[in-house]
């Protein structure tokens, strides 16, 4: 998945004929904090609520004002997880996307980007979660692929963390059930330390959100 398939098609770029009262408004509506400043497709960065705030004067053009604007941006044709690794470094709510010949394109915002994490890793489909413990040396794919096809499922997404300077990990494995009661007593039966189990759409919206906040995290570092 590239950057030009997660634009937006509602969000506004501003111009430096905009005040900084209409940069708010538009922040307020789509619950983002930044937003890029373009003329005529030329991009010429990032204003963000607080460079507003700083100015004391947002009822006038952003143009009068001389700003110290940063400009991160990512190209049409990379991939999502690059998109996702400066989302994360940068603690950006809007990413720019340019062209080839850096012409603005338009951006991609991080509501949408997590709901196409969301389809990239399964977890938006429907089925069950299961989370296991184990140490590093531990971790066989092969096995926790057999065990969960033994109970007539499938794996539709898998992820990995480990927390920094650790020899255990969290393996998040998305099937394509709901009953999952035989698989889980099959792993515990093969000694697997069953750390959670998720079915509830409240409990996997919230497994979403951690999941993908600890991704991001895990890109930046």
């Amino acid at each position: 998945m590239l950057a030009k398939d997660l634009l937006s098609d509602i969000v506004p770029a501003l111009r430096t004929s905009d005040t900084g009262l209409q940069a708010l408004s538009w922040m307020d509506i789509f619950k983002i904090s930044h937003l890029p400043i373009v003329n005529n497709q030329e991009f010429l960065g990032l204003i963000s609520d607080q460079d507003i705030y700083d100015l004391n004067m947002a009822d006038e053009p952003i143009g009068n004002h001389k700003l110290s604007l940063f400009s991160p941006y990512v190209y049409f044709n990379q991939h999502i997880f690059e998109v996702i690794e400066l989302v994360s470094r940068l603690n950006l709510t809007v990413v720019p996307v340019l062209d080839k010949e850096k012409k603005y394109l338009g951006l991609i915002t991080q509501t949408d980007l997590l709901h196409h994490f969301a389809d990239l890793s399964a977890l938006s489909n429907p089925g069950s979660i299961i989370e296991l413990d184990l140490n590093i040396n531990d971790y066989s794919l092969s096995e926790i692929a057999r065990i969960v096809e033994s109970n007539d499922a499938k794996i539709l997404g898998l992820y990995i963390s480990s927390p920094e300077d650790s020899t255990k990990m969290t393996i998040t494995i998305k099937l394509n059930i709901t009953d999952i009661t035989s698989i889980v007593q099959t792993f515990n039966r093969f000694n697997y330390d069953v750390k959670a189990s998720y079915l509830q759409s409240d409990e996997m919206d919230d497994l979403l959100n951690n999941r993908y906040e600890l991704f991001m995290r895990y890109l930046s570092i």
